[in-house]
C-alpha cells in the first residue's frame, strides 16, 4: 500500500485521478490538494464523492506533502510543478507532473510556446516522457514523469508506427484533433459558456497551440530527423473525448505504395501487445464513445490509393488516457504494480 497526494485536486483531470486511485487496492490517498477550496470538503466540491471522500481539501504545500507520500501529482496550470520542485521533495517522493513543464526537453522551446519562463530547468533531463507505450522501461526507473499531453498522446498513438517505419514522409504530415470541452479545464471562461460552445464547433490555437512542440519531438524521435507539421484543434460540443485524423503522403517502393497488408503490420509491430492501444478492424473507423470513461486508445488508418496518401485516425477519452489515466498507467510502473491496475474501465456506452 502507498500513499499518494494530489496537487489541483478539484480541476477535471484532479477529479479523474481521485475516481481512478479511490478504486486502486493499493493505494490510498492522502492529500486532496485544491488552492481555491482549503478547508472545505472534497465531497462538497465533487459531489459524486458524497460518502466516498470524507477528507476536506488542503493547500499546495509539496515539501509537506512529500513527507506524508508515496507520490504527488500535480494537475496543476503550467509553471507550477516547476516553481515548486527541488532535491529534497524528488528524494522523498515521486512526482507526475501532468503539467507541460517537464515534457519538452529544449527549455528555450518551451519558453517560447508557453510564454514563461522555466524555473527548474535541471530538472528537465531527467524527466521521463511518460507515454508509456513508448517508454515504459524508462518510466519503471523514473522518479520524475511529464505526464503527456491529451492531445499529443492520441497524435503520436496514431501516427507513431508509420513514423518510425519510414512509410510515411513526415514533411508532409498534418494533424487535426477534435476535443470535448474538459480539455479546456474546469476555470471559467466565457469561451467556454454553454451557449458559447453549444450548436458550435471551432478551431482555435491555430499555427500556435502549445502542443505543437510536444508532438514535434515525440515523432523526431520517431524518425530519427526533426519533424515540423502543421497541428489544428478544434473545440466541439461534449464533454470528453478526443478525435484525431492524421494526412501524410506515403513513401513508394520502386513506384509502389506500400500495401494495406505492410501498414497494418507496423501498427501489429508496436501494438499487438498493448492492452491500452487498440488497432481497429479493416474500415472501422474510430469514434470517441467507444472509449469514453476509459483508458484505451483505438486506432485505424486508411489508404487513398488515388491521392498516394494515408489517413491516420484515433479516439481516446482526453481526461483518462489522455490524463489521469495514463498518470495511473505510469503510477504502476513507478512502484512495481500491474500495469493495468485500475484501468480496466469498459468503455461507457450510452
Amino acid at each position: 500500500m502507498i500513499k499518494a497526494g494530489i496537487i489541483g485536486a478539484t480541476g477535471y483531470a484532479g477529479g479523474e485521478l481521485v475516481r481512478l486511485l479511490l478504486a486502486h487496492p493499493q493505494v490510498e490517498i492522502a492529500w486532496y490538494g485544491s488552492r481555491s477550496f482549503v478547508d472545505k470538503k472534497y465531497a462538497d466540491v465533487y459531489r459524486n464523492m458524497f460518502t466516498l471522500v470524507d477528507a476536506a481539501c488542503m493547500d499546495d504545500n509539496m515539501e509537506e506533502l512529500a513527507d506524508q507520500a508515496d507520490v504527488i501529482f500535480t494537475a496543476t496550470p503550467q509553471g507550477f510543478c516547476a516553481s515548486l520542485l527541488g532535491e529534497g521533495i524528488l528524494s522523498k517522493a515521486k512526482v507526475i507532473d501532468l503539467s507541460a513543464d517537464f515534457r519538452i526537453k529544449d527549455v528555450a522551446v518551451y519558453e517560447k510556446w508557453y510564454g514563461i519562463e522555466h524555473k527548474a530547468p535541471k530538472f528537465i533531463g531527467e524527466a521521463v516522457y511518460g507515454l508509456c507505450e513508448l517508454n515504459r522501461e524508462a518510466v519503471k526507473g523514473a522518479r520524475l514523469v511529464a505526464n503527456p499531453g491529451c492531445y499529443p498522446t492520441c497524435s503520436v498513438l496514431s501516427v507513431y508506427p508509420l513514423v518510425k517505419e519510414g512509410l510515411i514522409d513526415p514533411a508532409t504530415l498534418i494533424i487535426d484533433a477534435k476535443s470535448g470541452t474538459s480539455g479546456a479545464g474546469r476555470g471559467a471562461k466565457v469561451d467556454n459558456l454553454f451557449c458559447e460552445v453549444n450548436e458550435n464547433i471551432k478551431a482555435y490555437g491555430v499555427t500556435t497551440h502549445r502542443h505543437t512542440p510536444e508532438i514535434e519531438e515525440q515523432l523526431s524521435y520517431a524518425a530519427g530527423q526533426a519533424v515540423a507539421l502543421n497541428f489544428t484543434p478544434h473545440l466541439v460540443p461534449m464533454n470528453r473525448g478526443i478525435l484525431v485524423t492524421a494526412y501524410a503522403s506515403l513513401r513508394r517502393d520502386r513506384g509502389e505504395l506500400p500495401s494495406y497488408e505492410k501498414v497494418r503490420e507496423a501498427y501489429a509491430k508496436y501494438y499487438k501487445d498493448e492492452k491500452f492501444v487498440r488497432v481497429l478492424n479493416k474500415d472501422v473507423c474510430p469514434e470517441t464513445k467507444w472509449v469514453e470513461g476509459s483508458n484505451y486508445v483505438d486506432v485505424n488508418f486508411r489508404i487513398d490509393e488515388r491521392t498516394g496518401r494515408i489517413i491516420m485516425m484515433g479516439a481516446m477519452d482526453n481526461l483518462v488516457k489522455g490524463a489521469a489515466g495514463q498518470a495511473v498507467q505510469n503510477m504502476n510502473l513507478m512502484f512495481g504494480f500491474p500495469e493495468s491496475q485500475a484501468l480496466e474501465l469498459v468503455p461507457m456506452f450510452p
